[in-house]
């Protein structure tokens, strides 16, 4: 059976620094030579941004209450098989999970499926022999999880680690395997969303090389040594990209599906191996940017436009009159649109930032989306339709992740309607949270962010609604060719 060198970089809690520590390891192994692989546990986009530009390589989404265990067992494997060492991120603190208790979702659950060795990161300021208490909690809460060591973080002086590192080492008995010293030069700032994206960072390439720098190895063992001690893991069905499946329910069309993505600086939140997924289906991904491109790619039949931070380019958004009269006149003529959260935005009418200023947006749906000083949504959802939608039919059920600051305002009802209704569970009943999923004619926009994994049939559907309308656009081409042919004898 194989193996897969990995290391998996979990957290006490949320804000030890389990991003930087990250890409310290991340940059160190590329600076070694080797192809590394990034991975983030949960339902981030802006951590695997930076994954990505640190090693070169996309870096990819494992939850395994979204997707489901064996979603993430084949995604997992099929990235990492072409990398020398995978480095996996994990989410909050190692046992945080989905809100029902169950530990589902978690950085701990995701260890123990895919067998790999977990690194602590501890926050060192204001901590001193109490520290080992921390460390052998987490190390007796599950011996399931293979904890290898730790690294602490924000260390204050050599004293202070020695002050440490004794403690944990003989009291709790995990080894102290590295530590970077408190600097606060090398931060990546945060807004309302979480770490600001790689893509505003690109002017600043030693960002990762810089901490690669600052993490100090202590360990008797490096960082390949503990990978290596990822256990086997058994040959998998695949599932998500079953070649002779994809082939066999794939949409039929003549041609490929021109799939324009939306990709610039105002939106990029986008899972990789959905984009993979979309393009083993029959789909030919096209980038374009609303703030910079006038016109959408040539002969587009789908648009997707993902989630990131329209609130902050909307007077560029607005300015760029025929980007947003290009997208409308597509939807009205037929092109199938599907977006998710910044999207929606997007598609309203008009957008209103947190300064309370307003700005003309698309204009395919009646309302406003309007920023609040406070969140409006966070966590995992359970996805019901209400109506049969680009996604699923009425009456399924998906799970998506929702995390914005805006809500919609002035929401018209003419010619448009809500796809899904949304619930949570935080105990033994659901809670309704209401309706979401705009729908108009080809156009669905949503706040919930999906990831096709949990079922690849959500990807088909879309695909095939496209292709079913290019159908009906060819048919109705070559029946009007006849028309002008016979009136022309």
């Amino acid at each position: 059976m194989p193996t897969y060198p990995t290391l998996l970089i979990a957290g006490t809690h949320s804000g030890v620094g389990k991003t930087t520590i990250t890409l310290a390891l991340m940059a160190t192994l590329k600076k070694k030579g080797l192809r590394v692989q990034g991975f983030k546990v949960g339902p981030d986009y802006i951590d695997p941004s930076h994954h990505t530009m640190a090693t070169g390589i996309p870096s990819r989404n494992l939850d395994t209450w979204m997707m489901g265990p064996e979603a993430c067992l084949e995604l997992f494997t099929r990235a990492a098989r072409e990398a020398d060492i995978s480095v996996i991120e994990g989410v909050m603190g190692l046992y945080d999970g989905h809100s029902d208790g169950t530990g589902t979702g978690s950085t701990a659950h995701l260890a123990k499926l895919l067998g790999v060795p977990v690194i602590l990161v501890m926050d060192a300021k204001g901590l001193g022999q109490s520290a080992a208490a921390m460390a052998l909690g987490y190390k007796l809460l599950d011996p399931e999880v293979l904890l290898a060591g730790v690294i602490l973080n924000n260390v204050a002086s050599k004293t202070h680690l020695e002050y440490l590192k004794k403690p944990i080492e003989g009291q709790a008995g995990l080894s102290v395997l590295a530590y970077m010293e408190k600097d606060t030069d090398l931060r990546i700032p945060e807004r309302h969303l979480g770490l600001t994206p790689s893509q505003e960072f690109s002017e600043n390439h030693n960002l990762y090389e810089d901490l690669a720098e600052r993490l100090i190895w202590l360990g008797k063992r490096g960082p390949q040594e503990v990978a290596s001690l990822t256990r086997e893991i058994p040959p998998q069905r695949p599932r998500v990209f079953d070649v002779g499946e994809t082939r066999r329910v794939a949409p039929t069309h003549s041609n490929t599906i021109r799939l324009a993505i939306a990709r610039d600086e105002a939106f990029h939140f986008y899972y990789q191996d959905n984009l993979d997924l979309l393009q083993s289906l029959g789909a030919q991904l096209l980038p374009f940017s609303p703030l910079r491109d006038n016109t959408l790619p040539r002969e587009t039949d789908l648009i997707y436009i993902g989630g990131g931070f329209p609130e902050l380019y909307a007077s560029q958004l607005e300015a760029n009159l025929p980007m947003r009269e290009s997208i409308r006149q597509a939807a009205e003529k037929g092109v199938v649109v599907y977006a998710e959260c910044g999207g929606l935005m997007y598609l309203m009418e008009r957008l209103i930032d947190f300064e309370g200023r307003p700005y003309n947006m698309c204009g395919i749906f009646g309302g406003t989306s309007r920023m609040e000083k406070k969140r409006q949504a966070l966590g995992y959802v359970t996805v019901r339709a209400r109506e049969d939608n680009l996604l699923c039919k009425r009456g399924e059920t998906l799970r998506g992740h929702v995390f914005h600051w805006s809500r919609l305002v002035d929401v018209s009802k003419d010619s448009q309607k809500f796809a899904y209704g949304l619930e949570k569970c935080t105990g033994d009943v659901p809670a309704n949270l209401g309706q979401d999923g705009l729908q108009k004619d080809n156009v669905l926009a949503s706040y919930v962010h999906v990831h096709f994994a949990q079922n690849p049939a959500l990807a088909m559907n879309l695909l095939s609604y496209v292709g079913r309308i290019k159908a009906r656009s060819g048919e109705a081409e070559a029946l009007s060719r006849r028309r002008r042919g016979s009136k022309s004898i």
